[in-house]
């Protein structure tokens, strides 16, 4: 009879003496199996208090250096095509669960984040916000700790920066972020890969955000902070993006950083011109000040004109239309809101995949 070896390193955390390294090594075997092998099982116990060793969290893209990312972005492009072609082989996720925390409620993180997981074979668990309360009824440590126990990834969307920082931390399997009101990179990520597809680059564009600045902007700038391209954020005076992260990507050396309160010269030679809602949530009871305040910032068919022909509009969604962007624009040819939403899954599964290390 063949001996396989293999040795299974296990973290036990208890003061429960039947789970103790001991006790696993010295209980009585199991009944032999008719089986042609035997595994030889050595268990290793460890301290009370376990830390995270060389776990790849996705919570900033800067955390990440170019090859990394564009090995990501890469890896999107051929899983998106394999399962555009019908092809459902690939299972990397195969027994493997992802709890999704929802402070913050979305249809596109939702639906893309738990479709991506399932198609590539695992199980994904939604939790909102009244499911959990985080650092309400259960402070963001003990969930992280918790969840961690049960599932192989944590992806959360959240209010608070804090709160990703925080599951990142105290959580032993990898977390993503879903977005919090500082940033959001899988959006970016996928508006990368979207940019890919359609201009056939993403590497010295000039991308033009027009209106507030927000944690879509911030996650722009930490993309420049990696990958050279122009950026610029075109916003209203009082609505300038983070100081400090401004002052980040532009001292990272890497990407050309404009910050300006003019939206049409800002978007002459643009390849995008991106937008998204003046009023996040959270900030409503802002909307009717912020829609006077933004209201020549609005992305319609003069702007796009002003851009030029090749430009492509962008938006994150979901839009107001009518308010930040005209019907007329999103509705146009060389609008890639849609092919952009499709591909936050794609783009999404790549981050899985890495943090996974499949």
């Amino acid at each position: 009879m063949a001996v396989i070896p293999c040795q299974c390193y296990r973290t036990v955390a208890s003061d429960k003496p039947y789970l103790s390294g001991h006790n696993l090594r010295h209980r009585a075997p199991f009944p032999a199996a008719s089986v042609s092998f035997r595994r030889r099982i050595s268990c290793v116990a460890s301290p009370a208090v376990t830390q995270k060793v060389a776990l790849k969290d996705f919570l900033h893209i800067d955390d990440f250096d170019k090859d990394t990312i564009l090995k990501m972005l890469d890896r999107a492009i051929e899983v998106k095509a394999l399962l555009k072609s019908g092809d459902r082989s690939f299972r990397p996720f195969e027994g493997k669960t992802m709890s999704m925390i929802f402070t913050k409620p979305s249809m596109r993180t939702r639906v893309s984040f738990e479709t991506g997981f399932s198609l590539l074979g695992g199980h994904a668990i939604y939790l909102g916000p009244n499911d959990i309360q985080m650092g309400k009824r259960e402070e963001t440590r003990d969930v992280a700790r918790v969840l961690c126990r049960y599932n192989d990834i944590i992806m959360a969307r959240v209010f608070a920066h804090q709160d990703i920082l925080d599951l990142a931390k105290y959580a032993t399997v990898p977390v993503v972020n879903g977005l919090t009101d500082y940033n959001h990179p899988c959006q970016i990520m996928a508006d990368a890969l979207t940019m890919i597809e359609h201009i056939g680059r993403f590497e010295g564009t000039k991308v033009v955000y027009v209106g507030d600045g927000n944690n879509i902007v911030h996650s722009w700038l930490l993309m420049a902070s990696v990958i050279p391209f122009h950026f610029v954020c075109a916003c209203p005076k009082g609505f300038e993006p983070d100081a400090k992260t401004v002052e980040k990507a532009r001292k990272a050396g890497i990407s050309k950083i404009e910050i300006t309160n003019d939206p049409k010269e800002a978007v002459k030679g643009a390849d995008v011109v991106y937008s998204d809602v003046w009023a996040s949530m959270g900030q409503k009871e802002e909307a009717e000040h912020r829609r006077q305040v933004f209201k020549e910032f609005q992305i319609n068919k003069d702007l796009m004109e002003m851009a030029g022909s090749k430009a492509f509009f962008m938006h994150c969604l979901p839009a107001e239309r009518g308010v930040e962007v005209t019907d007329e624009v999103i509705e146009a040819p060389n609008s890639i809101v849609f092919q952009q939403a499709e591909n936050r899954m794609h783009a999404q599964n790549a981050v899985m995949l890495h943090v996974l290390g499949k």
